[in-house]
Protein backbone atom coordinates (compact mmCIF):
# COMPACT_ATOMS: atom_id res chain seq x y z
CA UNK A 1 0.00 0.00 0.00
CA UNK A 2 1.46 3.28 -0.82
CA UNK A 3 2.75 5.57 2.07
CA UNK A 4 1.24 8.64 2.67
CA UNK A 5 3.56 11.49 2.55
CA UNK A 6 4.49 14.78 4.50
CA UNK A 7 5.50 18.12 3.20
CA UNK A 8 6.79 21.41 4.79
CA UNK A 9 6.29 23.39 2.11
CA UNK A 10 6.20 27.30 1.80
CA UNK A 11 10.12 27.67 1.35
CA UNK A 12 9.43 28.71 -0.78
CA UNK A 13 5.19 28.48 -2.59
CA UNK A 14 7.00 28.67 -5.85
CA UNK A 15 8.55 25.27 -5.54
CA UNK A 16 6.37 23.46 -3.04
CA UNK A 17 4.03 23.85 -6.20
CA UNK A 18 6.77 21.54 -8.18
CA UNK A 19 6.76 19.38 -6.06
CA UNK A 20 3.46 18.42 -5.59
CA UNK A 21 2.86 18.56 -9.39
CA UNK A 22 5.51 16.47 -9.99
CA UNK A 23 4.82 13.95 -7.13
CA UNK A 24 0.92 13.96 -7.86
CA UNK A 25 1.44 13.53 -11.74
CA UNK A 26 3.99 10.70 -11.48
CA UNK A 27 2.16 8.70 -8.72
CA UNK A 28 -0.77 8.84 -11.68
CA UNK A 29 1.28 7.50 -14.56
CA UNK A 30 2.67 5.11 -12.47
CA UNK A 31 -0.58 3.85 -10.73
CA UNK A 32 -3.74 5.18 -12.11
CA UNK A 33 -4.38 6.88 -8.73
CA UNK A 34 -3.32 9.76 -6.63
CA UNK A 35 -1.52 10.04 -3.42
CA UNK A 36 -2.07 10.79 -0.04
CA UNK A 37 -0.09 14.34 0.78
CA UNK A 38 -0.42 16.05 3.74
CA UNK A 39 1.06 19.45 3.10
CA UNK A 40 1.59 22.44 5.42
CA UNK A 41 3.24 25.66 3.97
CA UNK A 42 5.01 27.80 6.60
CA UNK A 43 5.68 31.16 6.43
CA UNK A 44 8.87 31.86 4.93
CA UNK A 45 9.74 35.32 6.61
CA UNK A 46 10.07 33.33 9.92
CA UNK A 47 12.06 30.46 8.77
CA UNK A 48 14.83 33.28 6.79
CA UNK A 49 15.09 35.18 10.28
CA UNK A 50 15.74 32.36 12.24
CA UNK A 51 18.60 31.66 9.16
CA UNK A 52 19.84 34.72 9.53
CA UNK A 53 20.42 34.96 12.81
CA UNK A 54 22.00 31.67 13.12
CA UNK A 55 18.99 30.27 15.05
CA UNK A 56 19.03 26.56 13.05
CA UNK A 57 17.26 25.02 16.80
CA UNK A 58 14.74 27.13 16.79
CA UNK A 59 13.94 26.42 12.93
CA UNK A 60 14.49 22.23 13.29
CA UNK A 61 12.48 22.53 16.42
CA UNK A 62 9.36 24.29 14.58
CA UNK A 63 9.65 21.81 11.84
CA UNK A 64 10.04 18.51 13.98
CA UNK A 65 6.89 19.54 15.59
CA UNK A 66 4.78 19.61 12.40
CA UNK A 67 6.00 16.41 11.43
CA UNK A 68 5.45 14.83 14.97
CA UNK A 69 1.64 16.08 14.09
CA UNK A 70 1.98 14.90 10.92
CA UNK A 71 2.72 11.13 12.43
CA UNK A 72 0.08 11.52 14.32
CA UNK A 73 -2.23 11.89 11.79
CA UNK A 74 -1.05 9.14 9.57
CA UNK A 75 1.27 10.21 7.67
CA UNK A 76 4.52 7.66 7.16
CA UNK A 77 7.15 9.71 5.98
CA UNK A 78 8.04 13.17 5.52
CA UNK A 79 9.94 15.74 3.32
CA UNK A 80 11.37 19.73 3.32
CA UNK A 81 10.51 20.88 0.05
CA UNK A 82 14.13 23.43 0.48
CA UNK A 83 17.67 22.84 0.53
CA UNK A 84 18.58 25.45 3.07
CA UNK A 85 16.64 24.16 6.41
CA UNK A 86 18.23 21.13 6.18
CA UNK A 87 21.21 22.67 7.53
CA UNK A 88 18.47 22.01 10.59
CA UNK A 89 17.69 18.77 10.15
CA UNK A 90 20.15 17.50 12.84
CA UNK A 91 17.12 19.62 15.52
CA UNK A 92 14.39 17.88 13.45
CA UNK A 93 15.08 14.14 14.16
CA UNK A 94 15.86 15.30 17.87
CA UNK A 95 12.13 16.01 17.69
CA UNK A 96 10.44 13.37 15.35
CA UNK A 97 10.37 10.14 15.21
CA UNK A 98 8.97 10.19 11.41
CA UNK A 99 11.31 9.35 8.57
CA UNK A 100 12.18 11.80 6.61
CA UNK A 101 13.88 12.02 3.10
CA UNK A 102 17.32 14.16 3.20
CA UNK A 103 17.09 16.65 -0.53
CA UNK A 104 21.11 15.95 0.61
CA UNK A 105 21.04 12.32 0.23
CA UNK A 106 18.85 12.06 -2.85
CA UNK A 107 21.12 14.32 -4.76
CA UNK A 108 24.17 12.52 -3.89
CA UNK A 109 22.62 9.32 -5.44
CA UNK A 110 22.37 11.15 -8.66
CA UNK A 111 25.49 12.22 -8.57
CA UNK A 112 27.02 8.79 -7.51
CA UNK A 113 24.88 7.63 -10.49
CA UNK A 114 26.48 9.88 -12.81
CA UNK A 115 30.22 8.50 -12.04
CA UNK A 116 30.65 12.59 -11.29
CA UNK A 117 33.44 13.48 -8.23
CA UNK A 118 33.81 17.39 -8.44
CA UNK A 119 30.42 19.35 -8.77
CA UNK A 120 29.64 22.94 -8.50
CA UNK A 121 27.27 24.47 -5.73
CA UNK A 122 24.74 27.13 -5.82
CA UNK A 123 21.83 28.35 -3.79
CA UNK A 124 21.28 30.65 -0.61
CA UNK A 125 24.48 31.69 0.97
CA UNK A 126 23.49 29.27 4.04
CA UNK A 127 23.97 26.63 1.63
CA UNK A 128 27.34 27.51 0.13
CA UNK A 129 28.86 29.09 2.90
CA UNK A 130 27.69 26.46 5.77
CA UNK A 131 29.30 23.20 5.52
CA UNK A 132 26.44 21.14 6.08
CA UNK A 133 25.75 20.69 2.36
CA UNK A 134 29.37 20.39 1.45
CA UNK A 135 30.00 17.97 4.47
CA UNK A 136 26.64 15.51 3.11
CA UNK A 137 28.69 15.38 -0.31
CA UNK A 138 31.97 14.65 0.97
CA UNK A 139 30.85 12.21 3.08
CA UNK A 140 29.64 10.19 -0.23
CA UNK A 141 33.19 11.05 -2.25
CA UNK A 142 31.65 13.71 -4.09
CA UNK A 143 33.93 17.58 -3.85
CA UNK A 144 31.84 20.88 -3.82
CA UNK A 145 33.30 23.78 -5.19
CA UNK A 146 31.27 27.15 -4.52
CA UNK A 147 31.43 30.64 -6.24
CA UNK A 148 33.58 33.40 -4.57
CA UNK A 149 31.47 35.71 -2.18
CA UNK A 150 30.85 38.41 -4.44
CA UNK A 151 29.00 35.81 -6.76
CA UNK A 152 27.41 34.10 -3.55
CA UNK A 153 26.06 37.39 -2.24
CA UNK A 154 24.82 37.86 -6.18
CA UNK A 155 22.65 34.86 -6.03
CA UNK A 156 21.04 35.59 -2.62
CA UNK A 157 19.88 38.41 -4.25
CA UNK A 158 18.44 36.99 -6.58
CA UNK A 159 16.54 33.68 -4.84
CA UNK A 160 15.19 36.29 -2.24
CA UNK A 161 14.83 39.27 -3.99
CA UNK A 162 13.23 37.50 -7.31
CA UNK A 163 12.99 33.94 -7.48
CA UNK A 164 10.86 33.58 -3.99
CA UNK A 165 8.79 35.95 -5.40
CA UNK A 166 8.32 34.07 -8.95
CA UNK A 167 10.23 36.99 -10.59
CA UNK A 168 12.23 35.75 -13.75
CA UNK A 169 14.65 38.09 -15.73
CA UNK A 170 17.06 37.58 -18.33
CA UNK A 171 19.40 39.59 -16.79
CA UNK A 172 19.66 37.16 -13.82
CA UNK A 173 19.66 34.36 -15.92
CA UNK A 174 22.66 35.46 -17.67
CA UNK A 175 24.56 36.27 -14.40
CA UNK A 176 24.02 32.52 -13.16
CA UNK A 177 25.34 30.93 -16.49
CA UNK A 178 28.22 33.64 -16.27
CA UNK A 179 28.72 32.11 -13.13
CA UNK A 180 28.27 28.57 -14.12
CA UNK A 181 30.84 29.01 -16.75
CA UNK A 182 33.61 29.90 -13.62
CA UNK A 183 32.66 26.95 -11.69
CA UNK A 184 33.12 25.10 -14.93
CA UNK A 185 36.53 26.42 -15.32
CA UNK A 186 38.06 25.69 -11.94
CA UNK A 187 36.88 21.74 -13.13
CA UNK A 188 33.40 21.08 -12.08
CA UNK A 189 32.04 18.32 -14.01
CA UNK A 190 28.70 19.23 -12.95
CA UNK A 191 26.29 22.06 -11.16
CA UNK A 192 23.95 21.28 -8.55
CA UNK A 193 21.35 23.29 -8.13
CA UNK A 194 20.92 23.47 -4.43
CA UNK A 195 18.36 26.13 -3.89
CA UNK A 196 14.81 24.58 -5.07
CA UNK A 197 13.71 27.75 -6.93
CA UNK A 198 17.33 28.04 -8.72
CA UNK A 199 15.45 25.38 -11.72
CA UNK A 200 12.70 28.02 -12.14
CA UNK A 201 15.65 30.27 -14.19
CA UNK A 202 18.57 28.58 -14.98
CA UNK A 203 17.74 24.59 -17.30
CA UNK A 204 20.36 22.49 -18.72
CA UNK A 205 20.68 24.70 -21.80
CA UNK A 206 21.92 27.52 -19.45
CA UNK A 207 24.98 25.21 -18.69
CA UNK A 208 28.12 23.26 -20.56
CA UNK A 209 27.53 20.61 -17.87
CA UNK A 210 24.89 18.12 -16.04
CA UNK A 211 22.81 20.18 -14.27
CA UNK A 212 21.26 18.55 -11.10
CA UNK A 213 17.65 20.01 -10.31
CA UNK A 214 17.21 19.52 -6.81
CA UNK A 215 13.88 19.87 -6.70
CA UNK A 216 12.76 16.93 -8.85
CA UNK A 217 15.15 14.73 -7.98
CA UNK A 218 13.82 15.35 -4.33
CA UNK A 219 10.35 15.17 -5.08
CA UNK A 220 10.95 11.78 -7.13
CA UNK A 221 12.62 10.24 -4.27
CA UNK A 222 10.04 10.98 -2.27
CA UNK A 223 7.38 9.39 -5.06
CA UNK A 224 9.92 6.57 -4.98
CA UNK A 225 9.72 5.82 -1.32
CA UNK A 226 5.96 6.39 -1.13
CA UNK A 227 5.25 3.23 -3.54
CA UNK A 228 7.66 1.08 -2.35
Amino acid sequence: MPKTIGMIGGLSPESTIIYYEHITRGFYKRTGHYPDIVIRSVDLTDYTAWFSAGDWKRAGGAMAAIFENMRSIGVDFGIICANTPHRALPYVFEGTSLPILSIVDATADSIIYAGIETVGLLGTKFTMKEDFYKRGLADRGISAIVPNDDEIEIINRIIYEELVKGIITDESRELMKEIIGWLVEEGTKGVILGCTELPLLIAQKDSPVPIYDTTRIHAEAALRYALE
